[in-house]
């Protein structure tokens, strides 16, 4: 196995950006368990996120 087949790369769900090595929040929608990731930006602004598998929309 490669080095990049092993590594996921996360992004935050609100605004996109790449958060690996940041300090981020990793949680699972309510809905479908799907691992959702947000930046402590968008966390501290309380910005809108929707789950990319059921459309779940949260604060």
């Amino acid at each position: 196995m490669s080095q990049t087949e092993g590594k996921q790369e996360r992004q935050c769900v609100s605004c996109g950006i790449n958060i690996s090595g940041m300090s981020a929040a990793a949680f699972k929608c309510p809905d479908c368990g799907q691992q959702i990731y947000r930046c402590a930006k968008c966390r501290k602004q309380s910005n809108l996120y929707e789950c990319p598998d059921c459309g779940f929309r949260g604060p």
